[in-house]
Order: C-alpha cells, then structure tokens, then sequence
C-alpha cells in the first residue's frame, strides 16, 4: 500500500468516514492556544496525521502530500452546537472562517501550501466563548 493511500486512510478513520475539504483562506492570529484533554494520536506509522478526543468530539491535523496542503477537521460528537474556527500553529498561526457545527457535523479548513519538514504543526480549534484547544504536534 503506498504511503499516500496509508496516510488517506488514516485521516477518514480519525474523521469517521470520507472527508470533503472546503478550502479556508487563512488569517494571522495572536490567539493564545490550550491543550484540550490528552488522549493516543492516531497510529498511522507516521507522524503526518495527529488526533486528540475532546469532551464532545475529535480534532485532527493531516498533512498532505500530491497535493501539498494542511488539513485541521474536527468531529463533533455530542453536546449542543459551537461556533468555532479551525486553523493550526507553526512559525505562525493561521485559521479558517468562522463555522457553526452541530452534533454529527464534521468541520474541515484546508490550506493549500508548501510546507517545510522538519517543524511541528498543531492543529487548532477555536471556540467562542471558550479555550483554543489543539492536537499533538505533526512532523513530516
């Protein structure tokens, strides 16, 4: 099985199924990021893919090859609707619009871009009128 098929697979099991990406035009922003509750990464025999389970659902980061591009989704499980945006931190931090996500939705924010091995990239969701949550660090 090819590396790209692997690293496919493993981002629709973390999400639960097929993902569909909208692309989100990212925005610097200084906010200030908390780690949610801990829980195992995805075990993907890679570093690519990095989930963490929340109170009421999954946030994953994915970075992607063919084409280059970051992929932050989050799966709401349970619990009444948020209005969050999703992004992720290297260098610098960059998120997607605002979204409104009801339990059974899946959120996704993709970025299309070259990005350098070698530095950590944490996915992000933040909350209104809550915390920035974040996943484990991904490495390519």
């Amino acid at each position: 099985m090819s590396r790209r098929i692997a690293l496919s697979i493993a981002a629709c099991v973390a999400a639960g199924g097929s993902l569909l990406a909208a692309p989100a035009y990212a925005a610097n922003s200084g906010a200030s990021a908390q780690s949610a509750q801990s829980a195992p990464s995805l075990a993907s025999g890679s570093d690519r893919v990095k989930c963490t389970s929340m109170s009421n659902g999954q946030l994953c980061i994915s970075l992607n090859t063919s084409p280059s591009r970051i992929e932050v989704f989050y799966t709401k499980k349970g619990g009444s609707a948020i209005k969050a945006r999703l992004g992720f931190r290297s260098s610098s931090t960059s998120y997607g619009p605002w979204k409104t996500i009801s339990t059974g939705e899946r959120a996704n924010s993709t970025w299309n871009m070259s990005y350098p091995c070698g530095r950590k990239y944490v996915g992000l969701i933040q909350v209104s009128g809550q915390k920035t949550f974040e996943t484990p660090a991904a490495t390519c």
